[in-house]
């Protein structure tokens, strides 16, 4: 294939899905510079990269190596899910106002446009599942071209879109109604922010089929999650830990000692809840 490869990558559950993606990167992968490169810094290894998870809610849903610990887990997914950080977005009219450029829960709940806002866009796609589960136009964007085309740091994340089928359910005569997910990313940090990422908008998934049910008063069970990175990528500087440590896991541990399963964990996760957001809690009277 001539210019960037286009790889595609599977598994049954997100933790087997992202490993084998993060394999096939390296061994596929081409070799390009970043904007971030420092003088000494390997080229990053990058594709377009897209990734399927056949079973979102199935276990093991967790990786050993994730980026951080699950408490940052499960911080992130409060962040996307439940907007615990969006008093941390910068005001656009302020020059002086140096918070962040954006967080995806305020564009995808609360998008705002200039002459138009705020729009919650996941509401929106709920509603119009609700009334019509096959159509096309369920989505939500988070770019904002009279901002992002020039800010230092654009949104990554750039659409979610979401549809519902109809599938015979073995053990049931009813069919059964299952809502899968496509997200784009125009730029993924494979090895240090995918997992995260994946683990964040499946709970985001989750989240939009009970909205659906609530909404239809029919039962919506989850689909296949389809992750596309235009550029899916581990930087230069991160290849020789990932060499080291995950790599070198592979060969030394089982799949089942690599990953851990989401239910043996999660109510460790959700006791963290409280200090997770007092620590958010700060961040709003460090910038006040």
């Amino acid at each position: 294939m001539s210019g960037i490869p286009v790889l595609f990558a599977e598994g049954d559950c997100i933790a087997r899905a992202w490993e084998n993606a993060l394999v096939l990167l390296y061994r596929s992968g081409c070799q390009v510079r970043t904007q971030y490169d420092k003088p000494d810094d390997p080229p990053s290894r990058d594709a377009t990269m897209v990734l399927v998870v056949h079973d979102p809610l199935a276990e093991p849903m967790i990786h050993r190596d994730l980026p951080g610990g699950l408490e940052e887990l499960q911080e992130y997914v409060m962040e996307v899910c439940e907007g615990i950080k969006d008093h941390c977005v910068r005001d656009p009219n302020d020059p002086h106002d140096t918070r962040w450029e954006y967080t995806y829960h305020q564009r995808l709940f609360r998008y705002e446009a200039p002459t138009v806002g705020p729009i919650d866009q996941i509401e929106h796609i709920c509603r119009q599942l609700a009334e019509t589960p096959y159509t096309r136009r369920a989505q939500a964007i988070t770019w904002k071209v009279w901002e992002d085309n020039n800010c230092y740091d654009p949104a990554c994340l750039q659409s979610v879109w979401c549809r519902i089928t109809e599938e015979q359910a073995e053990s049931s005569a009813q069919p059964c109604r299952r809502l899968s997910m496509n997200v784009r990313f125009r730029s993924n940090d494979a090895y240090k922010a995918a997992f995260m990422n994946i683990f964040a908008l499946v709970q985001l998934q989750q989240r939009i089929a009970a909205r659906v049910a609530e909404l239809s008063g029919q039962p919506v069970q989850l689909g296949r999650y389809c992750h596309m990175a235009d550029s899916f990528h581990i930087y230069g500087a991160n290849i020789r830990e990932f060499e080291g440590r995950f790599l070198g896991a592979l060969e030394k541990r089982t799949f089942e000692q690599r990953t851990m399963r989401y239910e043996d964990v999660r109510d460790m996760m959700e006791a963290a809840r409280p200090a997770i957001l007092e620590k958010a809690r700060k961040m709003a009277r460090n910038r006040a």
